[in-house]
């Protein structure tokens, strides 16, 4: 195995929120599924309201309930962390000290999105998160649905601050990733499910991903591999997993593909919150026969 530190695991899935029939927060569903993805798919990590948990749509009340149902179902083996941020500062700095005396052992902290501050407001937002509790903070970069990118010299800020130890990088832009982590020894978590391997095999320790929802133990298995030198035995179950990312973040946005994914499994989920509709016939049909064709492979 590679000597490297991981705050937060190797494998962490970014959580759907599971809603009920009539579209309320389904706490027993929540429990099952964060049960299913650590002890069947091999997470180590869970990452709660996030996009793919529906945060713009679910309360500040549903978002406590979800991160304590989790906790008390698997906060004793796996690392749970909750996105508390948004382009509200005081709000994002009062979600964090709720997440804390929710349970979480973790803050997952997106930019600022929409209102597009510069790179000091962006800096001084993480900095009065990071500063409200006493958890470690992942960083959240994903420009293309924030409008704004981290800067080099804003990494090299922030990892001045003592909680502020990781990023999920959803840049797209491996060498750009690289270069951060080697000039300010960020941690990195590859945040783009299509990367996963190449990712890894630059630098970073780990994934938060969304097709973990159904092959985090794959993933693992990917990682063991390369991890022991067998890299075209990664690279097989690599390849192997592209039909589902197609199926699962291809085809439509990603929380109603893996939405119809755990549907078709019998897991909990329900249907997404609008302004997201549920998947149509022909994502579903694609879905299933993609899912198919890895499962068969695999």
């Amino acid at each position: 195995m590679r000597n490297v530190t991981r705050p937060f695991g190797r494998t962490l899935t970014a959580m759907i929120t599971p809603f009920t029939r009539s579209g309320e927060l389904d706490a027993d569903g929540s429990a099952e599924l964060a049960r299913y993805l650590v002890d069947e798919q091999g997470c180590d990590g869970l990452v709660l309201n996030g996009t793919t948990g529906e945060s713009p749509t679910t309360t500040d009340a549903e978002k406590i309930q979800l991160i304590e149902t989790v906790v008390d179902a698997v906060g004793d083996r796996a690392h749970i962390l909750a996105g508390t941020s948004n382009y509200n500062t005081r709000h994002s700095v009062e979600q964090a000290k709720s997440a804390e005396k929710a349970g979480a052992n973790g803050l997952l902290l997106v930019t600022p999105f929409y209102s597009l501050p510069p790179q000091d407001g962006i800096a001084a937002h993480f900095t009065a998160i990071a500063d409200a509790t006493e958890l470690p903070v992942m960083l959240y970069d994903i420009p293309g649905r924030s409008g704004m990118g981290i800067a080099l010299d804003t990494y090299g800020e922030l990892v001045k601050h003592p909680r502020v130890i990781a990023v999920k990088d959803a840049t797209h832009n491996l060498a750009f990733s690289q270069y951060v982590r080697n000039r300010t020894g960020i941690t990195v978590y590859c945040g783009v499910d299509p990367l996963n391997l190449a990712a890894y095999s630059t630098g970073a320790v780990g994934v938060v991903s969304v097709i973990g929802h159904l092959f985090g133990r794959h993933i693992n298995a990917m990682f063991d591999a390369y991890d022991q030198g067998e890299v075209e035995k990664a690279l097989a179950i690599s390849d192997a997993l592209q039909p589902a990312l197609e199926a699962l973040q291809g085809g439509v946005q990603g929380v109603i593909a893996v939405k119809a994914a755990l549907a078709l499994k019998g897991l909990p989920g329900g249907e997404p919150r609008l302004p997201l509709t549920p998947a149509d016939d022909a994502i579903v049909d694609l879905i299933k026969n993609n899912l198919a064709e890895v499962e068969e492979i695999l």
